[in-house]
C-alpha cells in the first residue's frame, strides 16, 4: 500500500512589515486517491464520506461545477485536462492532507502528487485554502533536475489579511519518500517577505500509528485553526496592515467555492 502518514513540522517566518516567526508539530495523511477505500476498509476509525474519528470527504478537496459528486481523483484529472496535462488512466495521484476530525476540516493547504504507471513524477499541484472555505489548485508542472517540483506564479488568492494579493508565490516541492519537504515563499517584487516550509518523516498508515498520532497530536484541524487566530491576533498587535478581502477583488482568480462576497463582487 502506497498510503503512509507524515510526522511533520511547520514553520512560518514572516520577515516584513514585522518579523514574526512560529513553529508547531502536526500529523498528515499521505493517501493515494485509489486506495482510500482500502484505508477505511483497514482501519475502524477513518471513514470515506460518512462520519468517523477521522474523516475523508471528497468534497472538501478540489472539486469542479458538474463534477461534485465523481470523486476527488476525476475532478483532479479534469482540472488537470483544462491545464492541458493529460493524466494516463493507470496514473497514480498521492494526496497530502488532513481528513476532518470529529466532523471539522481545515487544511491551509494540501498538495497533489501526479506519477505515471511506472511512478514517474508527472506533476503537482498545491491547493491553497482559506478561512472563508474558498480553494485555489496552483499546477507546479516542471521538475527540476534536483527533483523538486517548482513554480513562481502569482498568489492571486486571499489567504492572510496581513498581505496584499498582489504577491507571488514561490513553490518548491520536493517529491515525497521516506521525508517530506514543501517550502513555500511569499515575494513582493524581489523581495521575500514570509517563508514557510513543511517537514517530516513517513510512518506507516496503521490503526496504531494513528491511535498514537491522535494521542500525540489531539483534534489535530482545530489545532491549525487555533494557532491561525492566534498569530493574526499577534499580528494585529503588532500594527501589521489589515486587508480586507473586498478589497483589489480583481486580484482574487480562478478560485474554487467561492465566497458569497466575491460572487457578489464578479457577477
Amino acid at each position: 500500500m502506497n498510503s503512509a502518514l507524515y510526522e511533520c513540522r511547520v514553520m512560518h517566518h514572516r520577515l516584513a512589515p514585522k518579523v514574526h516567526h512560529f513553529r508547531y508539530g502536526i500529523f498528515m495523511f499521505a493517501l493515494d486517491l485509489d486506495e482510500i477505500d482500502a484505508v477505511a476498509a483497514r482501519i475502524p476509525f477513518f471513514s470515506r464520506n460518512g462520519a468517523n474519528i477521522y474523516a475523508f470527504r471528497d468534497r472538501d478537496h478540489l472539486t469542479l461545477p458538474g463534477l461534485e459528486s465523481a470523486g476527488v481523483k476525476a475532478n483532479v484529472v479534469d482540472w488537470l485536462a483544462q491545464q492541458g496535462v493529460a493524466f494516463p488512466a493507470d496514473g497514480r495521484i498521492m494526496l497530502v492532507t488532513l481528513p476532518r476530525v470529529f466532523g471539522y476540516v481545515f487544511n491551509p493547504v494540501s498538495f497533489y502528487y501526479c506519477f505515471d504507471a511506472t511512478g514517474e513524477p508527472l506533476c503537482a499541484i498545491a491547493e491553497v485554502g482559506n478561512t472563508f472555505g474558498e480553494m485555489k489548485p496552483y499546477l507546479i508542472g516542471a521538475r527540476a533536475p534536483d527533483g523538486v517540483f517548482r513554480r513562481l506564479t502569482p498568489k492571486q488568492f486571499y489567504v492572510s489579511p496581513f498581505f496584499a494579493l498582489n504577491l507571488t508565490f514561490d513553490f518548491r516541492l520536493r517529491v515525497p519518500d521516506e521525508r517530506l519537504d514543501i517550502h513555500i515563499d511569499d515575494h513582493d517584487g524581489d523581495e521575500r517577505v514570509l517563508l514557510t516550509s513543511l517537514t517530516g518523516r513517513r510512518a506507516p498508515l496503521t490503526a496504531g500509528r494513528l491511535a498514537w498520532f491522535t494521542l500525540k497530536y489531539p483534534m489535530i484541524t482545530l489545532k491549525v485553526i487555533s494557532l491561525i487566530h492566534a498569530h493574526a491576533v499577534a499580528l494585529w498587535l503588532k500594527r501589521v496592515r489589515w486587508h480586507r478581502k473586498s478589497d483589489n477583488v480583481a486580484h482574487q482568480r480562478g478560485v474554487l467555492k467561492p465566497h458569497a462576497s466575491l460572487a457578489r463582487k464578479t457577477s
